[in-house]
């Protein structure tokens, strides 16, 4: 399945107000201080194309979750300062996405300017997308480009509506997610492994259902493993378990177990992980044979380790979705760690579907020595399930 979608080398840009759909939904700390800044690094090479081809560049964004109105703590404004620093040039913030006095700032443009719009989400119909809205965005420029991978599987105003006004396509950060994942999964080097990881197997089922008849090996790690284990009839104790899927456990292990490489031991803890004093909790390694009624599962054992680690150094693809264990907690972060290390050393293509996973390979400071490493966490999903995204279905056609 290759890459159909106009880019913007496909366009004429030069002189012309371009919409582009950013995703510069970063993480802040409690000042509001950016804590990694990947997500807009990795939009600068559409930006600067545009800017080096005398366009006039508006950036729309969402930040977090805002209650239906403009929050103070989710404004584009640290970002708009940080993305300055970055292309060496000022990036005012307008004051809102829509209005009169966005409408001003934009018709004051020169060429190669840029200007950042406050955050879409500040308005309930972005999410709705409310056709009123997306019109009136559109009305902002002549010609739309979206680049933000991250939210492309929702149909939003500006991820979907504005594309049936303007003419519409890829910039380059989205066609790059989408050739290396659609030639990953589609056209893969093999012998091709996926890792899951993770907590519930149903966020995970479309994913299975789709990886297991393309790898040749798919491991399945994090807590969802635990739900496997209860398949086979083990005892897995106070770990995680999703009982609505156990059967669909069943099934896969029958058809495809050969195909599936679960933990061969875990580590387990003697109380609530999550309860405030995790330093005052035992834990130890337990075969998945032998965990204790009364413990609970909390990452893979260094027997495991190993062993995904052997799989992963005779691959010549690897794809990764979902960490191995609790790895927000240090203690139990040490199988998350093992796997990402095990990427890091490989030779073999190597992706990371976003979220969790990739903010572990990030934090562990592996990330320069993995392959790709994607934007989006739900998108990336979606898009390995063989689900159409919306935001990428709206574009334009070569």
């Amino acid at each position: 399945m290759s890459f159909n979608k106009k880019t913007v080398e496909d366009i004429d840009v030069a002189g012309k107000r371009v919409l582009v759909r950013v995703d510069f939904n970063v993480p802040q700390d409690e000042t509001g201080a950016i804590t990694d800044d990947r997500r807009i690094r990795a939009a600068l090479p559409t930006i600067q194309y545009l800017i080096q081809h005398n366009a006039r560049v508006i950036l729309a964004s969402h930040l977090g979750r805002p209650k239906g109105g403009p929050e103070p703590k989710y404004s584009l404004a640290p970002v708009a300062a940080r993305l300055g620093e970055l292309i060496g040039k000022s990036v005012p913030l307008a004051p809102d996405s829509v209005g009169d006095a966005v409408k001003a700032q934009v018709s004051a443009l020169a060429d190669g300017d840029v200007l950042l719009l406050e955050n879409v989400r500040f308005h309930p119909e972005e999410e709705k997308n409310d056709p009123a809205f997306a019109t009136e965005l559109a009305s902002l420029a002549e010609l739309y480009v979206n680049d933000a991978f991250g939210t492309a599987h929702r149909a939003h105003a500006s991820t979907e509506g504005v594309a049936q006004h303007l003419p519409a396509v890829a910039g380059f950060l989205l066609k790059k997610e989408l050739d290396y994942l659609g030639e990953t999964v589609n056209n893969p080097k093999r012998p091709f492994v996926a890792i899951l990881g993770g907590a519930k197997v149903k966020d995970k089922i479309s994913v299975i259902q789709a990886l297991l008849p393309k790898v040749d090996t798919l491991i399945i790690g994090g807590g969802m493993a635990y739900t496997f284990f209860k398949a086979q009839g083990k005892e897995i104790g106070k770990s995680l378990l999703d009982a609505s899927n156990i059967d669909f456990a069943k099934q896969v292990l029958a058809e495809s177990g050969d195909k599936i490489l679960l933990p061969v031991d875990v580590i387990v803890t003697n109380g609530n992980p999550f309860g405030g004093d995790v330093d005052s909790l035992e834990s130890k390694a337990v075969s998945v044979d032998a965990i204790p009624s009364d413990w609970e599962g909390v990452d893979i054992g260094p027997v495991t380790i190993k062993e995904f680690a052997a799989v992963i150094q005779g691959a010549a693809t690897v794809i990764w979705n979902g960490p191995a264990g609790i790895f927000e907690i240090p203690r139990f972060a040490v199988g998350t760690q093992g796997v990402a290390q095990a990427l890091a050393d490989s030779s073999a293509i190597t992706i990371v579907g976003g979220g969790d996973s990739a903010a572990a390979v990030e934090k562990l400071g592996f990330a320069d020595q993995i392959t790709h490493i994607s934007t989006g966490g739900g998108a990336s999903l979606e898009f390995l399930e063989g689900k159409e995204l919306p935001g990428v279905a709206a574009l334009q056609d070569k």
